[in-house]
């Protein structure tokens, strides 16, 4: 029996707190760094990580520690780079921050998840005014920051390079993490070559954004990169201990909340070999002993989808964990096909699976496949596989058949996103919009869209695998404007926002394509 650590009332205000503060992460911009590698503005041009002082580390040994109860493990001290304190030190002034400012920092804006950029201007139409061509596929989303230079859009590829992109399409910086893992030497999965699948985070405290990057050898190192040049401030080995990295996926985003950046694992396409689902919480200093919660499933339970864990600002993670091994009704429930929520200790403190779970591990129909979406009012969102949203109320998830609020919807995948009242869910049938009304759920509209959405200047913005972005009415699911950005997609990809009228969507064949929307 898992123990619920805190009594609903207080749990809510938490949420609904941690919610509000997430909303409200926006800030004038000033500090900078030219950039030092132009490219055309609006046209094409290759960016090379070596012209822009690219650098590999090196490769390292697995750390941390598996089991089903949350634990801390010795790791191995972080390599930095010369000349590089633990801590990147910076002189403010009144006019330049210490650090730039962050815009969209993280998948989906927040760590609610939202994705919903507040203020920003009404959009008026949709016109691509730039790209830049990287040197791998893009499965992360971008994230946005703004400096003296303006916004600089950091963008990971399968190629293990993160970028910072002006949005006149110029490279002000590139920085090659080392080789990613050959496709062909994996037992399954489907992203080749496999290098930096889950979106950063940048943490404006630091300065620094966090990637993992999947090195050939098959290990997962996690970097911190200097967001205004790219330096390389320190890199860990990121692996469980115990864990097999070979059929280990880093492909959800990675979260900040007290004092760690937390990475979540899951297996790769085809479910081949021993994975486990993992949620690893590593100090944002680069030092120090991680925090490893394990699913305890005898085998897979991964914690995959692309928004990573959800945080509600309040001490509590949520994930979202895939199909496990236990296909038994009768047989002892191993956590799998669920909602968790764990403290910042790796602690259970509640969870939430469907009373069929077992049925649903055996047809492949989990909970996984979306991240949790956080509410006003300590409510937690979530669909998946099995054609339905659920509406659970954080600090008692409902336990296994808990009676929740359901709605029959689609099959979800990807990041949904929320004004607060309606949310926009990814499905294979398109884009589902939902009303939250009290503790009900009620289905809205569909639209032909199925991208994972994000809202701004008053549209809802979504895309297709084919590139072709839509502006859609938040009402009623209308098409006001749509364009090509001259690229297929990956299933997965989720576009960022700028607070200018600015947006950012990465493409299956490497390139960063920038739209106006004002």
């Amino acid at each position: 029996m898992v123990s619920t650590r805190r009594t609903r009332r207080s749990r809510q205000a938490g949420a609904a707190a941690g919610f509000a503060t997430a909303l409200a992460l926006m800030a004038a911009c000033t500090g900078g760094h030219s950039p030092t590698t132009p490219t055309a503005g609006s046209s094409s041009a290759a960016a090379s990580p070596a012209a822009t002082g690219g650098a590999s580390v090196g490769s390292p040994s697995a750390t941390g520690t598996a089991g089903g109860s949350p634990s801390v493990s010795l790791g191995g001290s972080p390599s930095r780079t010369a000349g590089t304190p633990g801590a990147p030190s910076a002189t403010t002034s009144p006019t330049r921050p210490a650090h730039p400012t962050p815009i969209w920092p993280t998948y989906h804006h927040d760590a609610a998840r939202s994705g919903a950029l507040p203020g920003g201007p009404a959009a008026t139409g949709l016109r691509v005014v730039a790209r830049a061509r990287l040197d791998g596929a893009i499965y992360a989303s971008p994230i946005v920051v703004r400096d003296a230079g303006g916004n600089l859009a950091i963008v990971a590829t399968e190629n293990n390079t993160l970028y910072g992109i002006r949005d006149d399409g110029r490279v002000a910086w590139a920085r090659h993490v080392g080789p990613p893992v050959d496709g062909s030497t994996l037992p399954c999965g489907n992203i080749d070559p496999s290098g930096i699948t889950g979106t950063p985070v940048y943490d404006p405290a630091t300065g620094l954004v966090f990637a993992v990057a999947f090195l050939s050898g098959h290990h997962h190192v996690l970097v911190a990169v200097d967001a205004e040049t790219g330096r390389l401030v320190w890199t860990r080995p990121a692996d469980p201990a115990g864990s097999h990295p070979e059929v280990e996926q880093e492909r959800g985003a990675l979260t900040l909340a007290a004092g760690r950046v937390w990475v979540p694992y899951g297996g790769l396409y085809g479910d081949c070999g021993p994975y486990h689902g993992y949620l690893v919480g590593f100090p944002i200093s680069g030092s120090g002993n991680p925090i490893v919660y394990q699913v305890p499933s005898a085998r897979e339970a991964g914690i995959w989808a692309p928004p990573g864990a959800a945080y509600d600002g309040a001490g509590h993670l949520f994930v979202a964990v895939g199909n496990g091994a236990q296909t038994d009704p009768g047989g002892p429930y191993d956590m799998s096909d669920s909602v968790i929520e764990l403290d910042t200790g790796g602690h259970v403190v509640s969870y939430y699976a469907p009373a069929d779970w077992a049925a649903e591990n055996a047809a492949d129909l989990d909970l996984g496949t979306t991240g949790p979406l956080l509410l006003p009012g300590g409510r937690v969102f979530v669909a998946g596989k099995d054609g339905k949203a659920y509406l659970l109320r954080a600090g008692a998830l409902g336990g296994v058949g808990g009676s929740v609020p359901t709605l029959s919807l689609c099959t979800a995948f990807g990041g949904a996103a929320t004004d607060g009242t309606t949310v926009y869910v990814p499905c294979t049938s398109g884009l589902h919009a939902v009303r939250v009304v009290g503790s009900s759920l009620q289905a809205a509209w569909r639209a032909a869209p199925p991208g994972s959405p994000v809202l701004g200047g008053g549209v809802v913005f979504s895309a297709d695998r084919s590139g072709t972005l839509y502006a859609l009415d938040p009402s009623n699911g209308a098409v006001r404007w749509r364009v090509g950005v001259g690229d297929s997609l990956t299933r997965f990809a989720t576009p960022a926002l700028s607070s200018d009228g600015h947006l950012y969507l990465g493409t299956e064949h490497g390139q960063l394509v920038i739209v106006a929307t004002a």
